[in-house]
């Protein structure tokens, strides 16, 4: 399970990030509703069509899944058990007969509508307790770069900032010193656990969460001044401000 955070003007708090994918739109109001109301938890999207869901899991993972079992043409157990990487799932539905169905593929929670404030809070409470108790998969700590003809395990929170350079890219850890890579940007950030870092310039990749402030398209990272170019700006502000 991969570590997100909610930025807040005095903390970086843990939570949950999740989406929703139900047929109803009112249900997915519902859900949006509630989902305002815990603390810990960050709904980014909401669909009504699968593939678009699955679209958007493919680019940006999620740690919990509110899906729907039955929509037009589609059965969302189908949907859940075909995913490649599968989140922590609250099944919801109108029909108690796949209760037992959803137990069957490790659901947290069974959510029958309409289902009150109260019920909901609960399956998240459930899901937020094997989220915060599952520890972070190995190659998530860590990545392999290779460095001075030498293969090197970086750990990945001890990264401040990765900087490229032509056909070599610069990545400098806590201590301050800069491991020489022979890499490009696009294959690093593919290694680097999801929604930690984000390129915010075609030179620069930046760890959300060791980021001080924002001013003026100009990032302050340690002693770094770090430039936001155009064509980053507009997702790095969405996904800093949580809009993602």
């Amino acid at each position: 399970m991969k570590l997100k955070y909610r930025f807040t003007t005095s903390k970086i708090q843990r939570v949950m990030i999740a989406i929703a994918l139900d047929d109803e739109p009112p249900a997915l109001k519902t859900i949006e509703r509630y989902a305002a109301t815990v603390e810990y938890l960050d709904l980014k999207k909401t669909f009504t069509n699968p593939v678009d869901a699955i679209k958007y899991l493919k680019k940006f993972p999620v740690d919990l899944l509110f899906i729907d079992i039955q929509m037009p043409g589609f059965n969302g157990m189908d949907v859940y058990k075909n995913m490649q990487t599968k989140p922590l799932v609250v099944f919801t539905t109108a029909y108690s007969e796949y209760a037992v169905e959803g137990f069957n593929v490790n659901a947290v929670d069974y959510l029958l509508k309409p289902f009150t404030l109260e019920r909901f809070t609960q399956a998240v409470h459930k899901a937020f307790d094997q989220f915060k108790n599952t520890r972070p998969l190995e190659q998530n700590k860590y990545i392999s770069i290779r460095s001075n003809y030498s293969l090197t395990k970086v750990l990945v929170d001890e990264i401040t900032l990765i900087e490229s350079f032509d056909d070599y890219l610069n990545v400098e850890v806590l201590s301050g010193k800069k491991y020489v890579v022979r890499m490009t940007m696009k294959k690093i950030m593919e290694q680097l656990p999801a929604h930690t870092f984000i390129r915010v310039h075609r030179s620069f990749i930046v760890p959300l969460e060791k980021i001080e402030n924002v001013r003026n398209k100009v990032i302050t990272l340690g002693s770094h001044k770090i430039p936001i170019g155009n064509k980053y700006e507009k997702e790095f502000f969405s996904v800093f401000r949580g809009d993602m």
